[in-house]
């Protein structure tokens, strides 16, 4: 037997969550989520799951918590979602229940799903006897950029191990105090973001709809982390020079960590030069949950993801899939993993699960190159950002640092497309800061930071990049 939530018995009386001004404190917790999860384990049926309406509320965190006591897999629902994607993860995960917030509005493709509204009450004199390590804890669907949505089978192994190893790496302990504003229908903002402090016996503080001044009132207070997306963490450096009380609450944390995707190394200098503090970057994805991370007590590098976690074994490949030994900082390769913070399966796809591994190490598609100490550097991926030109394997990120060290550019990516001399060339889609620069000069200012052979042969200009719910630029989006 596997307890995900030791604090739940041992901390009665010590604050768990926090959404504004509405809290529970670990005895509340255990109580109304304990009592929700014995009426889930009498669902009918030989394994059911339950959907999670996961609107940014301590119900969404209750109902997460409840389904994981009873041992009910949870399928979290973005709010945002549509129709299409909705429909997909109805039929393909086929939940006998949705919790949701009382008052929420539920689309009509949740009709055919009996509702309950989750309230934040009731008592429970104990607590269900949770099953083992590797029976499904949560169904996270992926953002389907390749295809429909596939659900991610998550087990309870992958959620704790997962914890243990951030909180070795980055010194957490009962005594943080979180803060973010990141939605709770992914790994980063429900999994890392709520069950983790529950997990570890601290506490969270979610400011609802993100922003600079939100951060800062929590940091200024006791919180003692911030975890955020890199669009966050711009809006933050774009404050912070002007911004002397944002600069305080940043100076006093304990931890700034930024992941989802990567952050542009500009930003992270800009608030290292307002705060002196530097940012943590980590790697992960939803069926691994996390790989690596920079250590609180380690070197914080800017434009790296740091070392393999604590039980998991990361690799690069080539293109034939052989490893790749040499750690020069330059050679680039597919990031491979395993350990014990592996999803299990796809849900209804054995042909895509075992698509995704080779010879029991899980094919991420990220695209890396490991400096000599190990340090891991991503540089896009392998589908998107891997860019073939005149002979060279090139990484679109290490070209987007380079186009946002330019002080005429605001925002960057950085893409293919199909070139008859040079196979592929490279395009920057450019979001300006005040007069475009031209293209000859962005060109010239590549070449003169890396080689000749990177510099974009294409300049796009935008007024906003294409962005999903996390932060990520949609790619795919972009073509001439």
């Amino acid at each position: 037997m596997s307890v995900l939530f030791p604090p739940l018995n041992t901390a009665r009386s010590e604050p768990a969550l926090r959404f504004g001004d509405r809290f529970l404190t670990y005895g509340e917790l255990r109580d109304v989520a304990g009592a929700l999860a014995h009426r889930l384990r009498k669902l009918p049926g030989k394994s059911p799951r339950v959907a999670v309406w996961a609107t940014p509320s301590p119900e969404t965190a209750v109902a997460t918590v409840a389904a994981l006591l009873a041992g009910i897999p949870a399928v979290p629902i973005n709010p945002k979602i549509g129709e299409r994607e909705l429909t997909h993860i109805v039929s393909d995960s086929a939940p006998a229940l949705v919790l949701a917030e009382p008052g929420a509005t539920l689309p009509s493709g949740l009709d055919t799903v009996r509702r309950e509204d989750v309230t934040l009450e009731g008592t429970a004199a104990s607590l269900p006897e949770e099953p083992d390590e590797e029976s499904p804890a949560l169904i996270i669907y992926t953002s389907g950029t390749t295809g429909p949505p596939k659900g991610v089978v998550l087990p309870r192994r992958a959620i704790a191990s997962t914890m243990d190893a951030l909180a070795d790496a980055w010194q957490w302990t009962a005594d943080d105090v979180l803060v973010h504003g990141l939605p709770l229908f992914h790994v980063h903002g429900l999994i890392l973001g709520t069950l983790g402090p529950l997990r570890l016996g601290g506490s969270v503080r979610h400011v609802g709809r993100f922003s600079p001044e939100a951060i800062a009132a929590e940091l200024a207070t006791g919180a003692t982390m911030m975890f955020g997306v890199p669009t966050m963490y711009h809006r933050l450096a774009d404050e912070v020079e002007r911004d002397p009380k944002l600069a305080d609450a940043l100076r006093g944390a304990r931890l700034l960590v930024s992941g989802s995707a990567a952050l542009p190394v500009h930003d992270h200098e800009r608030i290292t030069a307002a705060t002196g503090q530097r940012i943590v970057e980590r790697y992960g994805m939803t069926e691994t949950l996390m790989n690596t991370s920079v250590r609180a007590d380690g070197e914080r590098r800017p434009g790296t993801v740091g070392l393999p976690l604590r039980g998991v074994e990361l690799r690069l490949v080539d293109e034939k899939g052989d490893p790749i030994e040499v750690w020069d900082g330059e050679t680039v390769g597919e990031i491979e993993v395993r350990g014990p913070n592996l999803f299990t399966e796809y849900l209804n796809r054995p042909d895509a699960t075992a698509e995704a591994f080779h010879d029991g190490w899980f094919r991420t598609g990220d695209m890396a190159v490991r400096d000599p100490d190990g340090y891991v550097r991503i540089v896009g991926r392998k589908a998107t950002d891997l860019i073939k030109s005149g002979g060279y394997k090139i990484g679109a990120g290490e070209i987007e640092n380079a186009l946002l060290e330019h002080p005429g550019v605001a925002e960057v990516a950085v893409t293919g497309e199909p070139d008859s001399d040079l196979g592929e060339r490279i395009v920057a889609w450019v979001v300006p800061r005040g007069t475009p620069p031209s293209e000859r000069e962005l060109a010239d200012h590549v070449a003169r930071l890396l080689t000749p052979h990177k510099r974009p042969r294409v300049v796009r200009y935008l007024d906003a990049l294409p962005r999903n719910d996390m932060g990520k630029v949609m790619k795919r989006a972009l073509h001439g």
